[in-house]
């Protein structure tokens, strides 16, 4: 079997290793296997699940499985008047991304629009991986999917048929809103559609799917976009190649975010994200998500007991509970019925499962004291045909003396599309809820507002980080942005409009030469410097960071300068 078969087939398991593994040691375990390089600190390994353990905390690192990442969704001209880029876009600093590439990784693209078009007639897309199509070549360097290259795309558009000829499409939507929102042409002179950056080149990544046994895995509902992290971080590789190949400034744009992970920026695509934006001329923007209102987060000091309500028909969902690295905790589960559990930590093993004598709900436990990348613990919980209503969460030291820190902890459910049914618990903190990798340190984390009144989004996201770092760095619009496919509303928005105003940054900076190095950490304390911010409100803030982007703002003063 080749390695392209067993990066697609459910057969084999994604493992993302974060060390220098020897070589051939898998083969010396006798292990059915392959592995694909990513940098060097981060490979994947694609492993027969028939030579494996069962998948649990407690026998693989919990960095090791991919997290699932889902879309953070939910013409006005308006929204690019109030970041001060139609100001940008015209004379005399005429910025409008031209030398810039704009990556977007997502569902794909509708490459055939108007919008994706130069005054030609020719394509602005440079290039489209597509990574569910496998009948034809992928990048190179890369093991699967099917690379389009700008000529590929404009022999389609000049077929009577293109998808004959470049199959690849957006069936979902989503990835060709957001590239219209960031780059999309001007149409009839801007009298009906114009994207921020409308003469940046485009570049596409259309994830895969979730393999099916990591959707069980994470009790994710059948009817959510999900997407691994491992192929999220092969195209943040894809696209940053891009950079070097076409020796052009790339603005990295990622419309995705997930629960799962400490939210303090250390999973592997953050630390890999954090790289990539370390380098000169890349930036990587990140919408915050858009779960603030969601009642998915909860925050306390043991001990403490913590309500959960379980909505009628939902299959199951996970949840995690992170603690510091001085304290040691454990847990008690009390069903609507008040059956409870056995004492909960990690002196009952590492893996556990958990039955009731009069309730059909199981309950699975993984426990890490000292989770690898964070240094925190983590006490990782599946349910199984939860019973509605109430559930309580009686949150101890696992000893008394186990107390010495603060003895804080977090309690995080999934996103809301993982969720088939519903829970949410009664008392939530709607401080910590950025998706990830919005926490890492490198990013651009853009939070959500309504650019049409000025007032705040209630979904989105808040900071600051688990570890108390500034996080979002800026708010951007996001409601009712004018998309090639009508307005649409999510924190994706938000970052698609950022990412436009970051391709005209780079265009003034990189391209046009009076800021050559323009990595992402350059590019973000620009935009700080000139977000808009108000008198009432005391900056760095959780909800807005350092206050509204405003390009025009952030390039006025450093020419002023």
């Amino acid at each position: 079997m080749t390695c392209k078969e067993r990066i697609l087939s459910n057969d084999y398991a994604d493992i993302i290793i974060d060390f220098i593994l020897p070589e051939g040691s898998l083969a010396e375990q006798g292990l059915d296997y392959c592995i694909h390089t990513l940098d060097e600190e981060f490979s994947a390994a694609y492993v027969s699940r028939g030579q494996l353990p069962p998948l649990s905390i407690g026998v693989f690192r919990y960095s090791a499985i991919p997290k699932l990442y889902g879309l953070m969704q939910t013409f006005q001209a308006e929204n690019l008047v109030e970041m001060g880029n139609l100001r940008v876009q015209g004379p005399p600093l005429s910025l409008q991304g031209n030398g810039v590439i704009i990556g977007f990784i997502d569902t794909g693209i509708r490459y055939d629009l108007d919008v994706f078009k130069n005054e030609s007639g020719g394509s602005r897309i440079l290039s489209i991986w597509d990574q569910t199509i496998q009948e034809g070549t992928p990048p190179a360097g890369f093991l699967y999917g099917t690379e389009y290259t700008r000529e590929d795309i404009e022999r389609a558009m000049q077929s009577p048929e293109p998808l004959s000829v470049v199959p690849s499409t957006d069936e979902n939507g989503h990835g060709t809103a957001m590239a219209s929102a960031a780059a999309g042409s001007v149409l009839d002179e801007g009298l009906t559609f114009r994207g921020a950056a409308p003469q940046a080149d485009i570049a596409v990544v259309k994830l895969k799917g979730a393999k099916q046994y990591l959707r069980e895995f994470y009790l994710v509902d059948e009817a959510a976009d999900a997407y691994q992290e491992n192929d999220i971080m092969e195209a943040v590789k894809y696209l940053e190649q891009l950079a070097v190949l076409f020796k052009r400034p790339v603005v990295i744009v990622l419309g995705l975010g997930t629960n799962m992970g400490d939210h303090a920026g250390n999973s592997p695509l953050a630390a890999y994200l954090n790289r990539v934006a370390a380098k000169g001329s890349r930036a990587v923007v990140v919408c915050g998500g858009n779960e603030g209102d969601k009642e998915h987060h909860y925050s306390a000091v043991m001990p403490e007991q913590v309500e959960l309500r379980v909505e009628e028909n939902t299959k199951g969902f996970c949840m995690e509970l992170w603690g510091n690295r001085i304290d040691i905790y454990s847990v008690i589960l009390r069903t609507p019925g008040g059956e409870m559990t056995s004492v909960i930590d990690f002196r009952s093993g590492p893996d556990n499962m958990y039955g009731f004598l009069f309730d059909r709900t199981k309950i699975y436990t993984g426990i890490a004291l000292v989770e690898k990348r964070s240094g925190n613990e983590l006490i990782f919980f599946r349910f199984e045909n939860p019973t509605p209503g109430i559930w309580t969460i009686m949150v101890r030291p696992s000893q008394q003396e186990d107390i010495s820190g603060s003895g804080s902890f977090h309690l995080w459910l999934p996103i809301t599309a993982f969720i088939g049914g519903g829970a949410a618990f009664l008392e939530p903190d709607p401080d910590v809820t950025l998706t990830e990798p919005a926490n890492a340190q490198n990013v651009i984390t853009v939070s959500t507002y309504n650019g049409l009144t000025g007032s705040w989004f209630a979904e989105s996201g808040r900071g600051f980080t688990l570890d108390g770092r500034v996080k979002p760095d800026v708010a951007a619009p996001g409601v009712q942005v004018s998309t090639v496919l009508g307005p649409r509303t999510g924190s994706s928005m938000a970052a698609a409009l950022s990412a436009g105003c970051v391709a005209q940054y780079m265009e003034w900076a990189v391209v046009d030469g009076y800021a050559p190095f323009g990595e992402s950490s350059t590019v973000k304390s620009q935009l700080i410097r000139g977000a808009v911010r108000a008198d009432n409100i005391s900056y760095p803030d959780d909800r807005w960071g350092y206050g509204k982007l405003n390009i025009s703002g952030a390039i006025e003063r450093l020419t002023r300068n």
